[in-house]
């Protein structure tokens, strides 16, 4: 009786050793997390008075944690102009974080951002929130996007010519990127 077990556990240990011999693991294709770095110009139409349209320069540096998802570092410069009698263009430096979901097809994302808008013009010494959510198209190299950027703090006129706080603009990004 001893001896049909041991030849049964001697069997069963060679078949799995057989079997275990021809099995391979799952092959996963793992996507190389990295850094991006990218260059941008926006044009964008203002939605407060006395400010017209926006126009800006940025530099993003992304860091991709897979295919779909990446986290966002943006800076730059923008301006926002008014029509000459309604008084001072409005430049600041945008400081944003983000997270960036690729949605469709891995071209198509939604990103949102948060950061501050310091102010660099002489006659206004604010920073303000700024939200920015935006929807894009991407490539290996080009990126489209649009989207809303609303900066809390910086004052808009009313219709009855006082102040309020809270401007925000529509724009449209094109930018050129490339793994760094």
């Amino acid at each position: 009786m001893k001896a049909i077990k041991k030849i049964k556990l001697v069997m069963a240990l060679g078949i799995t050793i057989f079997f275990a011999n021809n099995i391979k693991a799952q092959e996963v294709t793992n996507y190389d997390k990295g850094f991006r770095l990218g260059f941008g110009l926006t044009g964008g139409y203002t939605l407060n008075d006395p400010y017209k349209l926006a126009l800006g320069a940025d530099a993003r540096l992304q860091y991709d944690l897979s295919k779909r998802y990446s986290f966002t570092l943006t800076t730059g410069y923008s301006r926002l102009f008014v029509s000459k009698a309604d008084g001072d263009d409005l430049g600041f430096i945008p400081a944003k974080g983000g997270f960036k979901a690729f949605i469709w097809n891995d071209k198509f994302y939604l990103m949102g951002e948060a950061g501050a808008a310091f102010a660099a013009d002489d006659h206004y010494h604010k920073t303000s929130f700024l939200l920015a959510p935006s929807i894009g198209y991407a490539t290996k190299y080009i990126d489209i996007s649009i989207r809303y950027e609303q900066y809390n703090d910086f004052e808009h006129l009313n219709n009855d010519g006082s102040t309020s706080k809270g401007v925000g603009q529509v724009g449209l990004r094109v930018a050129y990127g490339f793994d760094l």
